[in-house]
């Protein structure tokens, strides 16, 4: 369900349209994105009001320069270089500075340098290309009927330093942050009156602007404490009195409270805080997709008359992290969704597109089942944290990074950076997650975050922490890249786990182009749907409500196929649940049957994956991913029996021989119930095209910024999509349209190209460079330098589907799109592009989900048996360090095979059924183990390799001490092949291997043991 807030944003034209509420505020918050032109190159004197811009290419802003090149090349090989843009524009004759009051420039995003001019002067500008900036105009501008003109200068070089201490930013990186030039973001205009209330633009203008929140809460009463907070600012020159008043209107515009605070008086020149409160009930809590928000409206009110007036969107939720858990409104919820780039791009757009866009892929997140989103390295554009908060997608917010701690001047860039964000986003209730770094940083370095934190956003509900950081003091949450952590105390979840890639065009082994896994990591659609149900297991297992220590989840990386940080033979990363054009692939759906709820799975669904088209004589594993207890496989009415059961939710059918008609999986629970089903039919071969638009809520605005996707699949005689079909199509577009096109692997041109990735004598990746101190490792890929079809008017279907983008021009009128292809049916559509209204309304928000369940999000499923004393065989000193709920510490035996063993008391004769263990080494050492209770055999065997922790069975015989033995030498040898992108056996997999050498010795990091319920 998806509702409108009936609030709206005013577009500003050359003198500004406004409402009758903000004329009598005297305040303008309007878009400033019309009208621009853009040239690249250095061009001399484009700063002069008078320069002739009139050869330069208009834009509607947010415009890269190079946009074209989204996903057409390696992103080390993009243009870079200057950029100017210039705007003219008139002021309005009763606001800002026409009225005594002030003008602001507020640019969201400057890729990476930005030179601000205002009538041919120098007025401010932003150099780290990732945070939001301000440019007081006020002295500059000039009134009505004057032509003002705007001029940016922006350089967006690999290599650009900080002028005035010659540093380099350090997430101004090749390999993780996408350079889309120029002005990237939207640019909104500020009027105000000479009392006001400021913006949260703190390093360009000193300012931090309104913060709401909400405390006190009682969520199965709805009630809380509102509070609201302005930052107050008088440029007159006389003292003002006024009241400060705070009115709240619910999601279809209602009135849902209204409190004001005693009169104050601030003098000239003097800033001030003002705030009010007021416990309100019958409140609606932002949750889970659930992105129900709040239009606060901040008044300052003198004389009876409002002066000035801010709008703040928000949302109530109530937060927790304790206990190894992430507890949202009352109720737990184990992390399960995305580490994507903060660029979440679009082939031949970039990062230039509008907010229903960032809707659109978002929401495809929380519809997989993602509850949150981790932003990678650099803090999110403003218009995807807001989207966030529309679709109730929690967010994990960096600020700037690239991977290592850094020093000096770099260190204070990225705490800049964070504070600025945290200022900016502080009102934004999707955020939960401020991270300090995509790795481990000092306690010193967390320890400055945290103050920044607690003084600017101290009421939030948001965790600060960083990637790794277990055993830190000052982190509130931290988690291992790919690894499995758990914890008693604070969350601990992987930042970027399962990490193989697979293109949406390649299925399986027996479907054209016949993909089959190379190397390693590039895998087709069946191999990557068991590698990330698998990966996923592995977390899931160790959910709450599986003892006291536990994991709070993990985050897959990535959710869209991006063009940062490729590794094989494509120059972009296809490691995402959909494609580039969010269309989906298996692992979509994957997801959606594994976490269908907050902890435990909550609806039963089944997937079925890949299609049923194929050739005479094909026999091939079919898989079925569901949450069920069993699953049967029926071929048109005929049952194939059973699948066989692994990892929790796969389902293997061995040996299935083709034959056309319908193919059924049945999911059953535990007493033959059925709980879902799932099917796939043979088409007939591809007699037509069909084509389907989708535009934004409004429809599709002739603004020459609005993107309309259109959809073409090649179907059936019945209409249905033909699975295996991988046909030429062809567009042509009559009308004001600006082509974009789509992706599709492989080159517009053609020509032979390599297909792999280099790799060294022992069979790693070969890297560029070594990461070390303020550095990160680089590795050197081997694209094929293919086009990926980008901006091509001729490109494939894969799997009988694919999108392409077109975006509107400034003129009105209908779009026609046809496409062709070789023995089709030619498919027609015809657009409409609509003139962009002067009072739109907002985008709706998702209600989809509901409110936070009322209902335990788990079942206690074991308990953890404590041990009262330890033993060992040796080194008992340190042996207990594998129960001290800390995975920095590790106890290991002497290396002599008969001191290889460790003995838990458990203080009174008690049933075991399981052991968990971490082990030093555990994804290369092999660990040949007996485990006794009472001297009694429980298990015996070789420990599997893992990612982290392993689940051993135990025989449930009652005793009280168990005893964990090795019982033959240990020996290194991966136990995962290659994991592109991590070097080093050892170190760099931060197993431990090198602490503890193999052979006689028992290396032991933590050791749980438990009763079944």
């Amino acid at each position: 369900m998806r509702r409108p807030l009936t609030h709206s944003l005013v577009p500003l034209g050359l003198v500004g349209l406004l409402s009758t509420a903000q004329a009598l505020a005297q305040r303008l918050d309007a878009p400033f994105n019309d009208g621009w032109r853009m040239a690249t190159g250095d061009v001399q004197g484009a700063q002069a009001p008078a320069f002739d811009d009139a050869a330069w290419k208009p834009v509607t802003l947010p415009r890269a320069f190079n946009e074209d090149e989204a996903f057409a090349g390696d992103i080390h090989d993009q243009s870079t270089g200057i950029t100017w843009y210039r705007k003219r524009f008139v002021l309005p004759t009763h606001k800002g500075p026409a009225a005594g009051g002030r003008a602001i420039l507020d640019f969201e995003g400057v890729r990476q340098a930005g030179d601000v001019y205002v009538n041919g002067v120098l007025a401010g500008g932003h150099e780290n290309g990732v945070t939001a900036f301000g440019v007081d105009a006020t002295k500059l501008l000039k009134p009505a009927p004057f032509v003002n003109v705007i001029a940016v200068r922006v350089d967006n070089d690999w290599k650009y330093k900080e002028r005035a201490t010659g540093s380099g930013f350090q997430w101004n990186n090749n390999n993780f942050n996408v350079n889309y030039g120029g002005i990237h973001r939207a640019v909104r205009l500020h009027l105000t009156g000479d009392l006001h209330q400021t913006l949260p633009l703190y390093s360009s203008l000193g300012t931090t602007g309104v913060y709401v929140w909400a405390d006190g809460f009682d969520i199965k009463g709805r009630a809380a404490t509102v509070h609201a907070e302005s930052q107050v600012r008088n440029d007159g020159a006389r003292p003002r009195t006024f009241a400060y008043r705070v009115t709240l209107k619910d999601v279809d515009g209602k009135p849902a409270g209204q409190f004001t605070a005693p009169a104050v008086t601030i003098a000239p020149g003097e800033t001030k805080m003002v705030s009010a409160s007021k416990r309100l009930s019958d409140l609606h809590f932002w949750s889970w997709g659930y992105g129900y928000l709040y239009a606060v409206t901040t008044e300052l009110v003198e004389n009876g008359k409002v002066v000035d007036s801010a709008l703040t969107r928000t949302g109530f939720r109530k937060t927790e992290f304790r206990n190894g858990t992430v507890f949202l409104n009352d109720r737990a919820l184990q992390v399960h969704g995305y580490a994507q780039r903060t660029s979440n791009e679009w082939p031949a757009l970039g990062t230039d597109i509008p907010p229903w866009i960032s809707d659109f892929s978002n929401g495809l997140m929380v519809e997989s089942g993602g509850n949150l989103v981790r932003w990678m390295h650099i803090a999110p554009a403003r218009q995807d944290v807001e989207s966030s908060d529309r679709v109730g997608l929690l967010q994990a917010m960096p600020a700037g990074d690239a991977e290592s701690d850094v020093s000096g001047r770099r260190w204070e860039q990225r705490v800049e950076a964070m504070r600025d964000a945290i200022i900016a986003f502080r009102n934004n209730p999707s955020i939960v997650f401020y991270e300090g770094g995509n790795e481990n940083i000092s306690e010193d370095h967390m320890a400055q975050l945290k103050v920044v934190r607690d003084q600017f956003d101290p009421h939030g509900g948001r965790a600060i922490g960083s990637r790794e950081m277990q055993g830190s003091k000052v982190a509130e949450y931290g988690g291992e890249m790919l690894y499995i952590n758990k914890s008693a105390k604070k969350p601990v979840w992987a930042m970027e786990y399962s990490r193989d890639e697979s293109a949406r065009k390649f299925q399986d082994a027996f479907t054209p182009p016949f993909h089959k896994d190379s190397p390693d990591y590039n895998r087709n659609q069946d191999s990557m749907v068991a590698e990330t149900v698998r990966r996923w297991f592995d977390y899931w297992r160790e959910r709450p409500g599986g003892g006291d220590r536990v994991s709070s989840g993990g985050v897959n990386i990535i959710f869209s196929d991006s063009n940062t940080h490729f590794r094989g033979d494509n120059n972009y990363r296809r490691s995402g649940e959909v494609d580039a054009m969010r269309i989906p692939k298996e692992g979509f759906f994957t997801h959606q049957v594994m976490w269908d709820g907050w902890v435990d799975v909550e609806k039963p669904r089944a997937h079925l994956v890949g299609h049923w088209n194929y050739a005479a004589g094909v026999v091939k594993d079919v898989t079925v991913v569901s949450s069920a207890d069993s699953v049967e496989l029926v071929l048109n009415g005929k049952s194939l029996g059973q699948g066989v059961k692994s990892d929790g939710f796969l389902f293997t059918f061995k040996g299935v021989a083709y034959a056309p008609g319908a193919l059924v999986a049945i999911a059953r629970d535990a007493k033959g119930q059925e709980t879902a089903r799932d099917e796939r039919v043979t088409t007939g071969p591809a007699v037509a095209l069909r084509l389907t638009p989708r535009t934004g809520p409004g429809g599709w605005k002739a603004d020459a910024a609005d993107v309309a996707l259109v959809d073409v699949e090649a179907v059936d005689a019945e209409g249905r999509r033909v699975p295996t079909a991988l046909d030429l199509v062809s567009f042509d577009v009559a009308g004001p349209a600006e082509w974009r096109g789509g992706i599709a692997q492989g080159d517009s041109k053609g020509g032979a190209k390599p297909t792999e990735a280099p790799v060294s004598a022992s069979g790693e990746p070969v890297t560029k460079g070594p990461a070390g101190v303020d550095a990160v490792t680089q590795y050197a890929g081997a694209n094929r330098k293919d086009d990926n079809y980008i901006l091509a008017k001729t490109l494939p279907v894969e799997g009988g589907v694919n999108r392409v983008a077109l975006r509107s021009t400034l003129a009105a009128g209908k779009v026609t799109v046809t496409a062709t292809a070789e023995g089709l049916k030619p498919a027609t559509i015809t657009l409409d592009a609509v003139a962009p209204t002067a009072d739109a309304q907002l985008l709706p928000v998702s209600l989809e989900r509901g409110p936070t369940p009322t209902t335990p999000a788990f079942k206690v499923r074991r308990d953890t048996l404590g041990p009262a004393k330890i033993l060992a065989g040796s080194n008992a000193d340190t042996a207990g360090a594998t129960a001290d709920d800390d995975e920095t510490t590790h106890w290991a035996s002497d290396g002599q095979l008969a001191n290889a063993w460790i003995e838990y008391d458990l203080g009174k004769p008690q049933v075991a059924d399981e052991m968990v263990l971490k082990l030093i080494g555990w994804r290369l050492r092999s660990y040949p183990l007996r485990i006794t209770m009472d001297g009694q055999v429980v298990y015996e065997g070789e420990a599997p390799k893992s990612l982290g922790y392993v689940t051993l069975p135990l025989k449930p015989v009652k005793g009280q001490r168990l005893r964990i033995a090795l019982t033959g030498a240990t020996a290194d040898r991966d136990g995962f092949g290659k994991i592109v992108e991590i070097t080093g056996a050892k170190a760099g997999f931060d197993t431990g291997a090198e602490k503890v050498k193999a052979g006689g010795a028992l290396g032991i990091i933590e050791a749980e043991i438990y009763r079944k319920r």
